[in-house]
């Protein structure tokens, strides 16, 4: 191609030399968000992938943590490298759009407010006067910092001129008897320390750099206190969970402070939600600490509970499903997700083609899982016998064949017999629509816990630990009915004092949320 001739005069060529410039810019501009974008896509592959083969080793989120990472660099060099190509777009090269996603409009429920930047009084070339053509609106959004306030709530005394007696109107309910707190306070501090993993001792540091002083003792109270309150409320939620005839199960580690030493204590959750198979109850979740992981626990928590549980091969549920236990057996239900993870973790080397045919046949069952999730119990149940029992007999047949030649200590062997030797609990979800195929609700409605681990000691005590886990129950259940959690916990801590306890029920999560949507509404 012949190069284009390059002009005598110095305007034109320093003209020539700005848009070469600009160009160049533009140009660098759209790599570093090319390279963005790419880095995103792969960021989303590699939590797609997690999410579906259900990986868990420490090199998968370190993998994530450093993605992360780099997109965020990747973003602020895009971001960077448009901001110095934007000055050039007054010259003649034409300009570009980064591919991003559509940027949405502010919300439209947030105030509005106008600052008019004043226009000429006059016309800046004859002095004429102005007439208002229109106006181009730029919308920005901003915060107010948190503010806080003391109300005084006042109570006036009036004497009787006849009789001289003395009235005056009762004194309010609060929150916590004795404690200057209000409901919105405690909401924001509960919710934090156990919704957003942030520990008394960083909101303490926060909230005296804003002015007040609210050491971390006095914190505590407050929690212990919020957790007596919230107590009847996760009595009813305790009801209505170990109510269903099926629930899930899991635990997981919690660091404790013992005697100058850290023990590893447990938090257990069981969580009910019936949504999978079409049921009309709401979900809920409840959760207990124990200081170990000892059977006796469970054995405690579902000691009324004769329905079935959906839970992971821990030695501890087993005197759970003794026929001769009372008021009757436990059935078990197997979790696909533990089983496939241990599949997963060999394949993962990809040196192991027994353990990638393995994840690929039980893909294949997940796959039609997810197309049958919401449909009612019969409905699945009938979809399951037609569709997914062939290929779990496939399957069971495979894994039976290659098992018998291989050795006893190879991990492909370990994990066929992890699913051969409780067959019957895996394969009972095919005769029982109310079944699910993972245990995934209860690791989900642990996943805050895990994470809170990484910022804060879980707790000073068992009494801390029972604190947390009395306070989790109400968070995690509103989260599961897609209710605010820190909106929900500041009306009922203002209500549930003087709130009539033949109608607690009113200020459950899910009732709540019908009440709060129809006065909105109205």
């Amino acid at each position: 191609m012949t190069p284009e001739p390059l002009p005598d005069e110095i305007d034109a060529l320093k003209a020539a030399l700005a848009a070469e410039r600009a160009a160049r810019q533009q140009a660098e501009a759209r790599a570093s968000g090319a390279e963005a974008m790419v880095a995103h896509l792969k960021l989303l592959i590699a939590r797609m992938k997690r999410e579906q083969y259900g990986q868990s080793s420490e090199r998968g989120r370190h993998l994530l943590d450093q993605l992360e990472l780099q997109l965020e660099e990747l973003e602020a060099s895009a971001a960077e490298d448009e901001a110095v190509a934007m000055p050039a777009a007054t010259t003649s090269v034409i300009g570009f759009t980064r591919k991003k996603p559509v940027r949405a409009p502010l919300p439209a429920h947030l105030p509005r407010e106008r600052v008019v930047i004043a226009g000429p009084s006059a016309c800046p070339c004859c002095g004429g006067k102005l007439a208002k053509l229109g106006e181009d609106i730029t919308e920005t959004l901003e915060v107010v910092p948190r503010q806080w306030k003391v109300i005084q709530t006042v109570r006036e005394k009036f004497t009787c001129r006849r009789c001289e007696k003395i009235s005056q109107a009762p004194a309010p309910f609060h929150p916590i008897a004795r404690a200057r707190a209000g409901a919105n306070l405690l909401a924001m501090i509960l919710y934090a320390k156990f919704g957003e993993h942030q520990p008394l001792n960083r909101q303490s540091a926060s909230y005296a750099r804003e002015g007040i002083d609210l050491d971390t003792s006095t914190l505590a109270d407050w929690v212990g206190a919020c957790a007596a309150a919230l107590a009847p409320l996760v009595e009813l939620i305790r009801r209505h969970v170990f109510a269903a005839d099926r629930i899930h199960g899991d635990d997981t580690t919690v660091p404790v402070l013992a005697k100058g030493k850290t023990i590893t204590g447990r938090v257990w959750t069981y969580v009910r939600d019936d949504r999978p198979f079409g049921g009309p109850d709401p979900p809920a979740a409840i959760f207990y600490y124990s200081r170990n992981r000892n059977g006796e626990h469970p054995a405690r928590h579902l000691a009324e509970h004769d329905g079935i549980l959906q839970a992971d091969a821990y030695a501890g549920f087993g005197e759970l499903y003794d026929a001769k236990r009372r008021p009757g057996p436990i059935t078990e239900a197997a979790c696909w997700s533990h089983g496939r993870r241990n599949f997963f973790v060999i394949a993962d080397t990809g040196k192991a083609p027994l353990a990638v045919e393995a994840v690929r046949r039980i893909d294949a069952i997940f796959a039609i899982e997810r197309e049958i999730n919401g449909l009612a119990a019969d409905d699945r149940r009938t979809a399951r016998q037609n569709r997914v029992a062939p290929l779990v007999g496939e399957l069971a047949e495979w894994m039976r064949a290659e098992r018998g030649r291989l050795s006893r200590h190879a991990d492909t062997a370990k994990a066929m017999n992890y699913m051969l030797k409780r067959w019957a609990a895996f394969t009972r979800f095919l005769d029982d629509g109310r079944i699910c195929l993972t245990n995934n609700a209860a690791e989900r409605a642990l996943r805050g816990i895990a994470l809170g681990r990484k910022a804060w000691l879980f707790a000073g005590s068992d009494r801390g630990g029972e604190h947390a886990a009395a306070i989790y129950t109400p968070i995690g259940t509103a989260k599961l009915n897609d209710v605010d959690p820190q909106a929900w916990l500041a009306d009922v801590l203002r209500r549930v004092a003087d709130h009539p306890a033949s109608r607690l029920d009113d200020l459950l999560p899910w009732h709540w949320k019908r009440t709060t949507d129809q006065a909105a509404a109205a």
